[in-house]
């Protein structure tokens, strides 16, 4: 039995699902916009790791689950608990019901991809950029500070510049240009990160175990998800990369503690690679669609193949 946890409509549960289908493999759906009508109890004991979930009408047995594929949004803010007051009954509920399901995710024997403790070091990029660098990959010039005259100095040291966030909430990564010049002094309320602008294009390497997906991004953005919204352009198609990098990646991942992962490079012209991060919940489904890799089924695969 695979569990998939998360938003019933969302294209990487959607296509892992239909994946899975085709696979043959039984699965159950936690549908976090139904968690109203969710229970869930943990047991640990000397026998081992055990309890029950309820899905609406369903009893599942926690023992029966051989592997999990967790893509939780923050429980907060799901539409159905938008109008609930802060200690009400209806957010109790759900919040107690995803604490016992992250919780019994860390224990359970089940392949699990991915537990939520390993994700950790998505949450702070400066601290992921040095385990990067452990495993033999580039990592972008960097310099993380409150004070202008540290920036102007980056700045001619390394020529074009873009700043982004440092931690797990997604920003938009932009160069450094005279409108920031301008209002850089806001930066000594809030230190900023800053990182030398890399040449060439965005390659996305998704690994799942050992199944390596490579995906050619083309853009004229700076920050190519956001291509559209600047009136730019991005182009994705599958690609091929030499086995050293693929090694690299892998052995990445999962030294990150991961088995599924997305990994951000940039390719200068000179055929160069530089990691800017690892994604530790892709959205996958984004690059299946434009390049047609079997994304899915390499997780559905996995997830199938049992306890690890």
């Amino acid at each position: 039995m695979i569990l998939l946890a998360g938003i019933g409509s969302e294209s990487p549960i959607v296509l892992l699902a239909e994946a899975l289908d085709d696979l043959g493999c039984e699965h159950r759906l936690l549908h976090q916009r139904r968690s109203a009508d969710c229970e869930m109890e943990l047991t640990i004991d000397a026998g081992g790791v055990g309890g029950w979930l309820r899905l609406e009408d369903e009893m599942l047995d926690l023992a029966e689950v051989t592997a999990v594929y967790p893509r939780l949004m923050d429980d907060r803010l799901l539409p159905e608990l938008r109008d609930e007051p802060p200690d009400s009954p209806a957010r109790r509920h759900t919040r107690g019901l995803h604490d016992v399901f992250y919780r019994w995710m860390e224990v359970t024997p089940a392949r699990v991809i991915n537990r939520s403790d390993p994700q950790g070091s998505n949450g702070a990029k400066p601290y992921q950029a040095q385990l990067i660098a452990a495993y033999g990959l580039r990592v972008p010039e960097t310099l993380i500070t409150n004070d202008p005259a540290d920036v102007l100095a980056f700045r001619r040291d390394h020529g074009e510049i873009i700043y982004k966030s440092m931690s797990g909430v997604r920003s938009i990564v932009k160069r450094f240009d005279e409108d920031d010049l301008a209002r850089l002094d806001d930066i000594r309320w809030c230190p900023v990160q800053f990182q030398a602008l890399i040449p060439g294009d965005d390659m996305r390497v998704h690994v799942v175990g050992r199944d390596v997906h490579a995906t050619r991004i083309v853009s004229d953005a700076t920050d190519y998800r956001y291509a559209r919204q600047s009136g730019g352009s991005a182009e994705l198609c599958a690609a091929e990369i030499d086995d050293d990098l693929a090694e690299r990646c892998i052995a990445l991942t999962a030294g990150l503690g991961l088995e599924l992962a997305g990994v951000d490079l940039r390719i200068s012209p000179d055929g160069v690679a530089t990691c800017f991060e690892v994604n530790p919940s892709p959205s996958y489904s984004y690059y299946q669609a434009h390049t047609g890799q079997p994304i899915a089924a390499s997780l559905a695969r996995l997830l199938a193949s049992g306890a690890p």
